[in-house]
């Protein structure tokens, strides 16, 4: 039965086996690194250590610590009210994206600094170049429409020695765009990656998230508070998830030999079929598609290459190769 699931695509991915976090948060240990947690840490029924995944407050602060102890970090801070996402997510996104480009380079990982990562969207936090930084040691371009949001994430930056010269910022002057106005027409990165917001507007994020309360804590919410938090173009967009992300499929095509391989993660499976039929529309040479799992959430990463295999061969020999 289990590998009739396997099959059908019913089975609940886990984790990334390369994810830091596959187990449960060691709170006691973070809480030292970052006293800011300590009040937030309680015991719960089984005597287990924990905090409420309720509190904004409280997640950022855990945030903070699991920064600080797991990926080198000397500072990180954002201010109330911007997008404090999960990290376990966040790592698998760029874990899986590793395996991907991997897949292109003979099964090797790739690592090293001469791969330049595009994070479109990489909001205050600056999580995922913090992340694949670490893991992998790649540099970031990291492309956002606030200007306040690149200036925070350029503290955390230049407050983290470790991140000197390994990511850069641009401010994306064209909403409507994502790739126009951040890339030069001859300019190379090796991959994209993307965490669009989901919804259309700002009531459909609300009454989302109220779901999504009420269902976790077992009854009725009627206060549309974010534990993440999160900024009205981190959340929503004219359109959603759908839009944007056809939007990105199309304007890929126009930096086809820009990158090798785009990605982004899809929060709605009843958006696939669109995109799946764009995708093939513009012309594109392989994609594919990796679930993944965050406790009661379920996603997944829509990768594409406009890349021919000797097209591929050539940019891997040239970029990915160490020296």
């Amino acid at each position: 039965m289990a590998d009739q699931k396997k099959k059908e695509g019913l089975e609940k991915p886990t984790l990334h086996p390369r994810n830091k976090h596959t187990g449960r948060y060691d709170l006691k240990a973070l809480k030292l690194v970052n006293t800011d947690l300590k009040p937030f840490v309680t015991k719960n029924k089984y005597g287990n250590f924990t905090i409420d995944f309720f509190n904004p407050v409280a997640v950022k602060a855990l945030n903070k610590a699991i920064l600080i102890s797991q990926y080198g970090l000397d500072f990180w801070d954002i201010p109330d009210g911007f997008l404090c996402p999960p990290i376990p997510g966040r790592a698998d996104y760029i874990h899986h994206i590793a395996d991907i480009l991997a897949a292109s380079n003979n099964g090797v990982l790739v690592k090293g600094d001469q791969i330049k990562c595009l994070d479109i969207g990489v909001g205050a936090n600056c999580v995922y170049p913090i992340i694949g930084n670490s893991a992998y040691g790649w540099s970031f371009i990291g492309s956002d429409i606030d200007p306040k949001a690149i200036e925070v994430a350029q503290k955390i930056v230049t407050s983290n020695p470790s991140l000197h010269g390994k990511v850069e910022f641009r401010l994306q002057p064209k909403p409507e765009h994502i790739f126009s106005g951040i890339l030069n027409a001859d300019e190379k990165v090796d991959l994209a990656i993307c965490n669009p917001p989901f919804h259309a507007t700002q009531a459909e994020a609300e009454a989302g998230t109220l779901r999504k309360l009420s269902n976790l804590k077992k009854k009725r919410v009627k206060k549309p508070e974010l534990n993440f938090s999160g900024q009205g173009g981190e959340l929503w967009t004219d359109g959603g998830e759908k839009r944007f992300v056809l939007n990105m499929i199309n304007e890929s095509a126009q930096y086809a030999k820009n990158c090798a391989w785009f990605s982004t993660l899809v929060s709605k499976q009843s958006n696939l079929r669109a995109f799946y039929d764009r995708l093939e529309k513009v012309g594109v040479v392989e994609h594919k598609t990796t679930p993944m799992a965050q406790g009661n959430k379920l996603s997944r990463i829509i990768a594409w290459t406009f890349l021919s295999e000797p097209e591929m061969e050539t940019w891997t020999n040239d970029r990915w190769k160490s020296e």
